[in-house]
């Protein structure tokens, strides 16, 4: 765009036009046969491949980092003991036995002391906390509220009687076999309420392909939840507040991803997510984790992030990126164009556009190297 600087960035400036029939509703019919665009971000130069084929793209050494959080059964269906409508929440983080902070759909509807029943008799009632501060509201503008259960609500629960947590341009109800493909191979770290999409191109024959083909490889772990995946309503970017979300990076893959770096090998971040572990994290050459508000401690631990990256930021970390295509004006494609650049990364999606590639989370792949 003429006169585009990053003084002056507004959120319409990450618009693009998508059809409709481009949004991927299903993965494909066996995971890793997924399409990938290689980008070279300083020449501009793109090359059209396959998945399968990263290992050729990538040089002899380099360091690959995943995400290796695991998605919850997250959403919830429920009816109003009252009214018997039917309801549908989101549970994000669990605050105690009994309370989860949760996210609504249809949130304004969800007044403070309204009881839900769900699976097993379970009920719940919409919090009257901080939330309900705001003009007698249960719920945020984002739509976050706390649902209080009558009977503990844990892992095992959900994992029966919650449902995937497709996002909403998926528009079909979850099937049994999006509780295997929504999930990455490697997934280990439950708390996820979303999936790490780039990693869901993984499976294991290609991660042994890497492994003989020379890569290193390690795991970080990030819980997607609302900083990640929530709509920028501000009509200037810099406006927009991200959300908290918590990571962590074990020693031993600190002490790796920081040997990388000295040696300038290259560092692949898999995903949005595990960049933004990344550059959270790096101080002065070493990943200084702990809580990062406040006192830290170096090599490995646990995080909390809202680091918001867009044209401008000045990468530490990562050199190259693995990721999927992004939704019009998110917080993923700011970061995408603030790793390439705005104008380049809008012209590989019109070029993907016209190729067919799919896109967003059971969509096809970009490496930007």
């Amino acid at each position: 765009m003429e006169g585009f600087s990053f003084s002056s960035m507004k959120t319409l400036d990450f618009n693009f036009e998508l059809p409709e029939h481009l949004i991927a509703q299903t993965p494909t019919a066996e995971r890793g046969q997924s399409r990938l665009m290689v980008l070279d971000r300083q020449t501009g130069s793109r090359t059209h491949s396959m998945v399968s084929e990263l290992p050729a793209f990538l040089d002899k050494g380099s360091l690959l980092v995943f995400n290796n959080s695991r998605v919850r059964k997250a959403r919830l269906l429920g009816t109003s003991e009252s009214t018997g409508a039917e309801a549908e929440f989101l549970l994000l983080n669990q605050i105690d036995d009994l309370s989860w902070q949760a996210l609504a759909k249809r949130s304004k509807r969800r007044k403070p002391g309204t009881r839900y029943i769900f699976e097993t008799g379970v009920k719940a009632v919409v919090s009257p906390g901080e939330q309900a501060d705001r003009g007698g509201e249960a719920s945020s503008p984002s739509g976050e509220l706390v649902l209080c259960f009558d009977n503990p609500i844990d892992d095992e629960w959900l994992d029966r009687w919650g449902h995937i947590p497709l996002p909403p341009y998926i528009k079909r109800k979850d099937a049994p076999a999006d509780s295997e493909r929504y999930q990455t191979v490697y997934a280990s770290q439950r708390g996820s309420a979303a999936a790490p999409t780039a990693g869901l191109h993984f499976t294991e024959e290609l991660l042994r392909e890497l492994d003989h083909a020379g890569m290193e490889r390690v795991f970080i772990t990030l819980h997607v939840g609302l900083g990640t995946f929530l709509p920028v309503r501000a009509a200037r970017i810099e406006e927009h507040h991200m959300h908290e979300e918590a990571f962590y990076i074990g020693e031993e893959a600190a002490r790796k991803i920081e040997k990388a770096k000295r040696e300038k090998r290259k560092v692949l971040a898999v995903g949005t997510t595990s960049l933004r572990t990344l550059e959270s994290a790096w101080r002065d050459g070493l990943l200084k984790t702990g809580d990062l508000r406040g006192e830290t401690h170096t090599s490995g631990g646990k995080g909390h992030t809202s680091i918001f990256i867009y044209p401008g930021f000045e990468f530490h970390v990562a050199d190259q990126l693995f990721t999927n295509f992004h939704t019009p004006m998110s917080t993923l494609l700011m970061l995408v164009s603030a790793f390439a650049d705005r104008d380049l990364i809008l012209e590989s999606y019109q070029e993907a556009i016209k190729e067919g590639y799919r896109f967003y989370s059971y969509g096809d792949a970009m490496l930007i190297r």
